[in-house]
């Protein structure tokens, strides 16, 4: 679920028209606007990267209230780079839900083609609640010290769900109101606000991961105002707990099966020869048993869940080749070099930390689990479909995160809906870690006569940069609007045989707490 955008981030942190400009308004009409209290941006250079222009909009918190209390969304744009051929905005998005947009946009030079990026303004932002829109925060402490994940009985899970509690409660406490007004629906009306803003009259929009459901939900509530869309990796926001629990148990043991598969084809994999998931198998084996401690900190017995979230953060790249190395050296007992095993690391005086994933996620998904009789058996279920990653990380720490809070939530699951758009291009890989190939199968089921699917063969989460093909056809469609035809494949491409220990140069996304996967410090 986050972005993976493969341009910035790293292991252990909190981890697209027709040709002319007649659709777009002119200049005469992209005046300051007061609709709502939307007000034109102020643009001036980003304090990272100058030739990038950073600005503020101020918005409502809550949108049923427009005159109350308000926020500073931020926003970056990089203009296009052939004005005469400009199409107009981009607006973009990579995932989380707790990524920066602003942060893709100052890295989106080393992103999108230089076809997309002479014909569109690119804009980021930062979602309501993240990063530098006025970010939930919360309790060091308290988001740190949390009960397991995995309680053993009813007073285990009484304790996840009390913990749950006093942690919403503290992260209110220290950010307001906009911890009760993060979920996607009131994130779509802000960009809907952006646009006013820009003086568009439509916009384009790229989203990856969880962005895609930002995309997808404009798309119902806005496709009119919509000229093109490509999501990228795609949520399913149709799915129950029990369904979401098992798609994403079954892509993350994909995942293993498919480096497994690998090392048996690649001589250059540190385990070729071996029996791979046998050796796996054993290495948890001794994980849980006490007996692996991290060669870089022997003070630290390294988890089975430490070894298993490793392995997932891996898969996104996929950084096959040093996660195969990083195992036979954690086996060894040798340093593994660039590879935090600590899903946190003691932090001196750090009071709060970034920590919008359960304002986004608990408020978009109505998953609550009653008590431990349920629990255990979603647990066991996605043991039985993934035995080797032993049921997954992000699906059961998503619903985990969320046990114990209110059940009636902001943005509850429904059937994909849209209207009144033009055709979608939605893109998804056929091995992703994080968004199962089925979700993106699933929404555009729904949305058939809305959006055309292209599989990407291959591996790892995101597919826009991964091949010639892939990345042609969304510039294509961006630029002229030719979609791929119904049922367009793009064959899966090799990854690079890395050799050495480099885990940490595939971001990975904003997780629901520290022993996932790009939680944010």
């Amino acid at each position: 679920m986050r972005p993976i955008i493969r341009a910035f981030g790293g292991l252990g942190t909190v981890v697209a028209l027709v040709l002319g400009t007649a659709a777009f308004a002119s200049a005469e009409e992209r005046r300051p606007v007061d609709a709502q209290g939307v007000a034109a941006i102020e643009w001036a250079p980003c304090p990272e990267i100058a030739e990038v222009e950073c600005g503020t909009l101020s918005l409502p918190i809550d949108w049923a209230k427009p005159r109350g209390e308000r926020f500073d969304l931020a926003v970056a744009r990089r203009k296009a780079l052939d004005p005469d051929r400009r199409l107009g905005v981009l607006v973009i998005n990579p995932g989380g839900p707790g990524g920066s947009g602003v942060d893709f946009a100052l890295g989106a030079d080393d992103y999108f083609s230089p076809e997309v990026r002479q014909r569109f303004d690119i804009i980021g932002f930062d979602p309501r609640g993240v990063a530098r829109s006025q970010p939930v925060k919360c309790s060091f402490d308290l988001a740190v010290n949390a009960p397991s994940p995995y309680p053993t009985d009813q007073a285990g899970f009484d304790a996840l769900a009390a913990h749950n509690r006093e942690l919403a409660a503290d992260c209110r406490a220290r950010s307001g109101p906009i911890y009760d007004h993060a979920d996607t629906l009131s994130v779509v009306k802000d960009v809907d606000a952006l646009r006013k803003s820009l003086g568009e009259r439509k916009i384009n929009y790229y989203g990856i991961s969880y962005g895609t459901l930002i995309g997808q939900q404009y798309a119902e509530e806005f496709g009119r105002n919509t000229r093109s869309m490509v999501i990228d990796s795609n949520m399913d926001h149709s799915l129950g707990t029990w369904r979401f629990n098992e798609t994403e148990a079954v892509t993350a043991e994909d995942s293993f099966t498919e480096f497994v598969k690998w090392c048996g084809r690649t001589e250059s994999c540190a385990l070729h020869g071996r029996d791979v998931p046998a050796f796996w198998d054993g290495l948890l084996a001794r994980a849980d048993r006490g007996e692996v401690t991290d060669p870089d900190d022997p003070t630290y017995v390294v988890s089975a869940r430490d070894v298993i979230r490793v392995a997932f953060s891996a898969f996104y790249g996929p950084d096959w080749a040093p996660l195969a190395e990083f195992l036979v050296r954690l086996a060894a007992g040798e340093p593994t070099p660039g590879v935090s095993l600590r899903a946190v690391r003691p932090a001196a005086a750090q009071e709060t930390v970034e920590n919008p994933f359960p304002a986004v996620f608990c408020q978009d998904w109505a998953m609550r689990v009653k008590d431990y009789r349920e629990f255990s058996a979603l647990v066991a279920h996605a043991d039985r479909l993934a035995p080797h990653m032993r049921g997954g990380s992000l699906g059961h720490s998503a619903i985990a995160a969320c046990v114990g809070l209110p059940g009636k939530v902001a943005n509850p699951q429904h059937r994909l809906r849209i209207e009144d758009s033009p055709k979608i291009l939605m893109s998804n890989a056929l091995h992703d870690p994080a968004t199962a190939y089925e979700w993106a199968v699933n929404a555009n089921r729904q949305s058939r006569d809305k959006t055309v699917l292209l599989t990407y063969e291959g591996w790892g989460h995101g597919v826009y940069d991964r091949s010639a093909c892939t990345r042609d056809a969304a510039d294509r469609y961006l630029i002229s609007l030719k979609t791929p035809r119904p049922g367009a494949r793009c064959a899966a491409v090799e990854p690079p045989g890395q050799t050495a220990v480099s885990l940490g140069a595939t971001p990975l996304p904003t997780g629901p707490a520290p022993g996932v996967p790009g939680w944010l410090r």
